[in-house]
């Protein structure tokens, strides 16, 4: 991107120009608040994310879109409530960039971007100095919250050196699950510690526990959907097929991937 180039400045103003149109003569958005638009945001998230993970350009192009407006939005509200602006939004996020890239912006060095992530990490803390779990939020997804708490533990040096320890891990945690369901007694917090630990070793492998979760839905999702196309195309009901019957199915689906 050429930030010289006119056409980001044009297209920034004539998004701004729609928005105050929107804001003083459309209805719903005369309507909307702060706390109205929060759900939204959010699927509009989900709706990048889905994007993301299928590859659509097209997609990902619209729903950046979708987000870039919420983000006017709410400046745009927040204009009205004497608070800040698209341009207080924009200039903080460039001091906080600029900041928290001191290998880039002042004279000190990093090797690797583990490293950079770290340093990230550690100068948010001394900025906000809210403690070093402070900046996860509450209302995150607990697999995505799993990750970003173990991220900022492993970023003021409480981690496992390697991963082979957290395999260790896995398999005790696995143990006390399976003595758990004996006795009866605390298998959600068992279950919990176990999944726990399956996230920090994906950490280690570089693998995001989200995503990888996702995907296998996706998976499973598309395979079954082939189930009821396939039991259709046959002439049977799919609630008459015997489990061996969707077996057989699924495995079709899985040749057909």
């Amino acid at each position: 991107m050429n930030p010289d180039d006119k056409k980001y400045a044009d297209s920034l103003c004539n998004l701004l120009r729609i928005m105050n149109e929107l804001r003083a003569k459309c209805p719903w958005d005369k309507n909307q608040t702060l706390e109205s638009l929060r759900h939204l945001t959010i699927e509009e998230t989900y709706e990048l994310s889905d994007a993301i993970l299928t590859g659509d350009l097209t997609a990902i192009k619209e729903e950046l879109g979708d987000l870039m407006l919420h983000i006017v939005f709410y400046s745009k509200i927040a204009i009205e409530q004497e608070a800040f602006d698209l341009a207080d939004v924009m200039n903080g996020l460039c001091d906080k960039l600029i900041s928290r890239h001191p290998h880039v912006f002042s004279d000190s060095s990093v090797n690797d971007a583990e490293t950079v992530k770290k340093n990230w990490e550690l100068l948010k803390l001394q900025e906000k100095n809210n403690g070093v779990l402070g900046g996860v939020p509450n209302s995150l997804p607990a697999l995505i919250k799993a990750q970003r708490i173990q991220e900022k533990l492993s970023g003021v040096g409480f981690d496992w050196q390697n991963k082979e320890q957290v395999w260790e891990k896995i398999d005790e945690e696995l143990d006390e699950f399976k003595q758990a369901l004996q006795s009866s007694n605390n298998i959600e917090a068992e279950f919990g510690d176990l999944l726990f630990s399956l996230v920090n070793y994906a950490r280690f492998i570089e693998i995001n526990s989200e995503t990888a979760l996702e995907k296998t839905n996706k998976k499973v999702i598309k395979r079954f959907n082939y189930i009821e196309f396939a039991a259709k195309r046959d002439g049977k009901i799919l609630s008459d097929l015997t489990l061996v019957e969707m077996d057989a199915y699924w495995e079709e689906a899985k040749t057909k991937e």
